[in-house]
């Protein structure tokens, strides 16, 4: 082991043996990618132009009609920019980027207020006219809910078939443009991912450590809770709260998180019985250190390795049961999803091949590489892969 290695945290090790892996750098590469989309979504895909220059000089359409979500994710994404280059020490980071995202989530709700009327063809209508001088617009000039079905009857439309607007990925059955709407779609699948399974890990990480930890009766109890939850089937259950309480992807999360944190709390409570009877717990232990600080100060670090591989599968499978019920017609009504467009290349009498191979693609590949992360994961935090027996020479070799 070289002086570099030695010298390395736990952490920075498993992140250096995940990053030698070309799965892993592909699906981080594929994941950043979709995170920069979604961040960025107004500036990439917006029917609002970014900047026009008229007799009143330049002002910009696309910063009045951005909403609350739009400023807490651009807030957010440049408050992790700048304390990841500040130096500090970590856990006092983390707890500034969580006050300030809190602040920001919290001033972007409370005073931005995007126009209640959105009217896309007003821009387009002033720009043919000649009352724009100057006009600079995003890469994609459609948003996600702009839709145009002013030249065909149905609003579909294949890949660049019109001469009069250039869509890349074609259109869907309202006109939308689909690549405008993958692109926005892009925060349903990563924010459904990350929240539900942020939900799932908080409850089966507290409620494992607690039955590794005590065993006895309180494992007794929490093993029988486990075994209640993972008999409990999440698309039914997803299905029978949207037909009673209707569509919110608020709910999806919170149903997806509380019913798959049972394999989780499995993991912990295996990882925190065969701790706590190691030197350093017991040592805590006759310090008189507090319960929360034993189990998630000294113990949860030392236990942390399954988890993380099972949280990147957990990600991906929030995503199917979303795009799931979305391609079933039970997803969001308006708001872009892949699912919901996904759908869409079935619902009318011929097969629509870019809604299904666009939509179907991403969520493929998003997927896809939230496995290849995982399986990085697992060989690097194995460590029969990390010292396993010297391979033999081959019969024939020297």
């Amino acid at each position: 082991m070289t002086e570099a290695v030695r010298g390395q945290s736990w952490s920075q090790r498993i992140a250096s043996e995940v990053l030698l892996r070309w799965g892993a750098r592909l699906g981080i590469a594929w994941i950043g990618l979709l995170t920069l989309l979604a961040v960025f979504a107004p500036l990439l895909a917006n029917s609002h132009p970014l900047l026009v220059q008229d007799a009143n000089g330049w002002h910009s359409p696309m910063l009045i009609h951005l909403g609350p979500a739009d400023t807490t994710l651009l807030g957010i994404f440049f408050l992790t920019l700048l304390l990841v280059l500040l130096p500090g020490r970590r856990l006092l980071r983390m707890l500034a980027w969580l006050g300030g995202a809190a602040v920001v989530g919290a001033l972007s709700w409370a005073l931005v207020s995007p126009p209640a009327l959105v009217v896309y063809e007003q821009y387009r209508e002033a720009e043919a006219a000649g009352e724009y001088q100057r006009v600079i617009r995003a890469p994609i000039p459609y948003s996600a809910k702009d839709y145009l079905r002013d030249y065909a009857d149905t609003g579909l439309e294949s890949p660049r078939a019109s001469d009069e607007r250039l869509h890349w990925f074609g259109t869907d059955e309202n006109g939308a443009d689909v690549l405008s709407r993958m692109v926005h779609a892009t925060r349903i699948a990563l924010s459904i991912g990350f929240i539900a399974t942020g939900i799932a890990l908080a409850i089966g990480v507290v409620l494992g450590g607690l039955m590794g930890y005590f065993s006895g009766i309180v494992d007794i109890i929490g093993m029988r809770l486990v075994e209640i939850f993972e008999a409990i089937p999440t698309l039914f259950l997803l299905l029978t709260f949207v037909a009673f309480f209707g569509r919110s992807l608020y709910l999806m999360m919170l149903i997806i998180g509380l019913t798959s944190w049972s394999g989780y709390a499995r993991y912990v409570r295996a990882e925190f019985l065969r701790l706590r009877q190691q030197d350093f717990v017991q040592g805590a232990i006759a310090s008189g250190l507090s319960l929360p600080s034993i189990l998630f100060r000294h113990m949860l670090p030392n236990g942390v390795a399954p988890i993380l591989v099972a949280a990147s599968f957990g990600v991906a499978s929030a995503i199917l049961a979303e795009a799931t019920l979305s391609f079933l017609g039970l997803g969001l009504v308006d708001d872009p999803s892949w699912g919901q467009m996904l759908n869409q290349a079935v619902q009318s009498s011929t097969f629509n091949w870019w809604m299904a191979a666009f939509p179907g693609g991403a969520i493929f590949l998003t997927v896809f590489a939230y496995n290849l992360i995982g399986e990085a994961l697992r060989d690097a935090v194995d460590p029969h892969v990390q010292s396993g027996p010297a391979k033999l020479p081959v019969k024939g070799t020297r």
